[in-house]
């Protein structure tokens, strides 16, 4: 069944034949899905060589792999996800695949000195291949054909619009990244592929990609400005010993209905051979004002824009702690590692929240809880006094949730120190920053959090403003040592919503008088 058509056409031919293919995708692998359960079954799976802590490891595919560059090491493990491939080789790398408990245990595999020589199957691969384009080209035309007879049959002159309307109502100037990137996202059929692009096309965009400089590292690879299409997109790239983070993030970015304006679009995710050694990339929307810890650095802001900041984050967190019940459903997904370092700031001041490498995933309808493979716990600045003092209970969702509300509210507090208030504000500082070292250890921060019970001290000059005074009190009920006392982060979106109107609604009054 073919999908609705769409109220609006795309602005040019590529953006049509873009569509098309996008529709085609998602058709091929709608088709393919339906075939499937809508459950993959999990095996039990050898696990070897480091991949993870235990000797062995569930997932939907098991795999062996080994890299010529490192004779002898043989890796094994699980696939958390379904969609690769059973076998495939990069150059130095070949992996195999095998699904059934513990199947991996005796699979072997010989090392290549080099990789295959591309010409040995090239007639193998033209008679696969000739067919399939025909196929696919004859119903790209057509499905181009039925989609402009609906659009000249649908799309009204702008002309003939209200003479009531502003010019402001009826133009939309695109924002750099956002007109094919737009048109990709807003009319697909994503077809079983979760927030990013259908998968079929991740694997066309991101080999389509040219990078242009690197604009932030970190203990996880680097972030580099990547250019496809004309438009700017961000390109992470992990290096080999994080493969588990790029894992779990394409794993969460993969969760069906994640989508959200606060939380960071997502591309596509692949892996990919650059001078001679594998990289994995995750690419996302591209965002030139950087994280909110590089924003407050240099940059100071009002109330209106302290709260949109704040209302903007606990959005994108609401949505991420939120279940949605039904067929497409979404999990409820803790993030686990939230800080200001792990927020960027669009283009309209709002934030989107990143980072998912840690998430936690929980399914209320039949209690699963997916805490990931990854051996790392967060940033022991922002972590709360239960996963400093290890009385965290790790069997439970709501306990992963209160960890990030408390790591949102020294976010809000970094957020108001940066507040202008009659011509005052204070410098940035980080948490903790006048107790703890630049760089403070684990037991740094249980002494002052746990031991002492330490929390950032609020400025007096916050007490006299009543935006400032609601969002110190936020703060305090974000910070509570027993983390079921803290806000949801529900209730927190709530109060800041109030103060958004009635600031809005002072703002009003002082400019009409």
């Amino acid at each position: 069944m073919l999908p609705k058509p769409f109220p609006m056409a795309p602005r040019s031919p590529m953006g049509v034949i873009a569509l098309s293919a996008v529709i085609l995708a998602g058709l091929i692998s709608s088709l393919s899905a339906s075939e499937g359960e809508q459950e993959p079954v999990r095996f039990e799976c050898v696990c070897e060589q480091g991949y993870c802590k235990t000797e062995t490891c569930r997932g939907v595919q098991c795999f062996v792999s080994v890299d010529s560059r490192i004779p002898g090491q043989i890796r094994k493990g699980c696939h958390p996800y379904q969609d690769l491939p059973c076998e495939y080789s990069w150059p130095h790398l070949r992996i195999v695949c095998c699904k059934g408990n513990l199947c991996n245990r005796n699979l072997t595999l010989q090392e290549e000195k080099d990789p295959p020589h591309p010409s040995n199957n090239v007639s193998d691969v033209t008679m696969m291949i000739v067919p399939i384009v025909v196929v696919v080209g004859v119903l790209v035309i057509l499905l181009l054909l039925i989609y402009q007879k609906y659009c000249r049959s649908q799309i009204v002159p702008i002309f003939r619009k209200s003479k009531m309307q502003t010019s402001a109502e009826m133009l939309r100037v695109p924002e750099l990244g956002d007109n094919t990137l737009t048109d990709l996202f807003d009319h697909s059929c994503t077809s079983g592929s979760g927030s990013g692009l259908p998968f079929l096309v991740q694997r066309t965009v991101a080999r389509q990609i040219t990078l242009v400089e690197c604009v932030g590292k970190g203990r996880y690879g680097e972030v580099w400005r990547g250019v496809w299409q004309g438009e700017n997109v961000a390109v992470k790239i992990f290096s080999s010993r994080d493969e588990q983070s790029w894992f779990r993030e394409t794993e969460i970015y993969n969760t069906m209905l994640l989508r959200h304006d606060n939380i960071l679009g997502f591309i596509a995710s692949d892996m990919t051979s650059r001078n001679s050694s594998t990289q994995l990339w995750l690419i996302t929307r591209y965002h030139e004002n950087g994280s909110l810890y590089d924003y407050l650095q240099c940059n100071t802001v009002d109330t209106e824009g302290c709260l949109r900041l704040a209302l903007s984050i606990i959005s994108g967190l609401v949505h991420l702690h939120a279940e949605i019940i039904g067929t497409p459903g979404k999990a409820a997904i803790a993030h686990r590692d939230l800080k200001s370092r792990n927020i960027l700031i669009k283009r309209n001041k709002q934030c989107c929240i990143a980072d998912l490498g840690l998430a936690v995933i929980h399914s209320q309808s039949n209690d699963f809880l997916d805490v990931g493979n990854n051996p790392k716990v967060g940033t022991k600045r922002y972590m709360a006094p239960e996963v400093l003092d290890e009385t965290i209970r790790t069997n439970s969702f709501e306990s992963y949730k209160a960890t990030d509300i408390w790591a949102f509210g020294l976010v809000l507090w970094e957020i108001a120190r940066r507040t202008l208030i009659n011509g005052i504000t204070e410098e940035y500082m980080p948490p903790f920053y006048d107790v703890v070292p630049t760089d403070p250890s684990f037991e740094d921060m249980r002494k002052v959090v746990c031991t002492d019970q330490y929390r950032p001290s609020v400025p007096n000059r916050w007490l006299s403003d009543p935006i400032l005074f609601s969002l110190a009190k936020l703060m305090k009920e974000s910070w509570y040592q027993n983390p079921t006392a803290r806000l949801t982060a529900l209730r927190i979106k709530k109060t800041l919503s109030s103060l958004a109107n009635s600031d809005n609604l002072l703002h009003k009054l002082k400019t009409d008088s």
